[in-house]
């Protein structure tokens, strides 16, 4: 008990000590909010932080990146870290997905969003300033309609690995089938997407409603039909959540907007 005691006094003492030290050194700065005059270095500082917020949910309904993160966001995009990122959580869902047991039924699901999970759409939000710009419902349809996203690489070599290990790969989407079907079936299977069980869009009985009320009810329908839905990829959490989730969800990095 007194070895406890000399023990529990031993790690206050340190505690004030560190305190006091970094209090009469400076070593400890002010919370930098966005509009302070600092460096650049605090620039970034702030935007890592902010986009590990939005990562990790902690960040919510928000419309716009900060104006000051669009270079950071920006090179983290396109100058490599973002592709890193997504290659190390490619690894590890194909780790997960390996010690699977497969049943012979024909039942064992995985489900993988579209947008920005199984084709980009960088090109289109390098024009809108890697999300700086608010969302632009129309100039994203005109978009859409080219048909023009290319493949995320280590997303397809993941679907790829997926179907031929005999998993039925479920692609669900927010995009309208009305207006955005067509363009969009063709954009993917250009891209090399081909071999999936379904390819679901989002129809007229679901016009309205938030994306995680709209998959929650395609999941629970996909359950009742019998699937057992192994996993879940997605770029938004609103992809990851409500209902039915699966028996394991992974998020893909997109810090370019969120989807409610």
């Amino acid at each position: 008990m007194i070895r406890a005691m000399v023990h529990r006094v031993r790690e206050v003492f340190i505690y004030l000590f560190l305190a006091v030290f970094y209090k009469a050194t400076g070593t400890v700065k002010p919370y930098w909010r966005p509009g302070s005059s600092l460096s650049p270095d605090n620039d970034r500082a702030y935007c890592l932080s902010w986009r590990l917020g939005v990562e990790t949910n902690n960040v919510r309904a928000w419309r716009t990146v900060p104006s000051e993160c669009k270079e950071y966001i920006e090179n983290y995009m396109t100058r490599g870290q973002y592709y890193r990122d997504l290659n190390f959580i490619t690894n590890q869902i194909s780790r997960y997905a390996d010690e699977i047991a497969l049943s012979n039924d024909g039942m064992d699901a995985w489900i993988l969003d579209i947008d920005d999970t199984c084709i980009s759409n960088i090109i289109y939000y390098r024009g809108k300033r890697y999300g700086c710009d608010p969302y632009d419902p129309l100039g994203f349809k005109a978009w859409a309609m080219k048909g023009e996203c290319p493949a995320i690489p280590f997303m397809l070599g993941l679907f790829d690995r997926l179907v031929q290990s005999g998993f039925k790969v479920i692609l669900l989407t927010g995009r309208d089938e009305e207006t955005l079907g067509q363009a969009t079936t063709n954009n993917l299977h250009s891209q090399g997407f081909i071999g999936y069980e379904r390819l679901i869009f989002r129809t007229t009985a679901y016009k309205g409603q938030k994306a995680v009320t709209f998959k929650s009810e395609i999941r629970k329908q996909l359950v009742e039909e019998g699937y057992r839905i192994w996993g879940n990829v997605g770029d938004q959490w609103s992809d990851l959540q409500g209902e039915f989730t699966g028996n394991r969800t992974f998020k893909l990095p997109n810090p370019m907007y969120f989807v409610p």
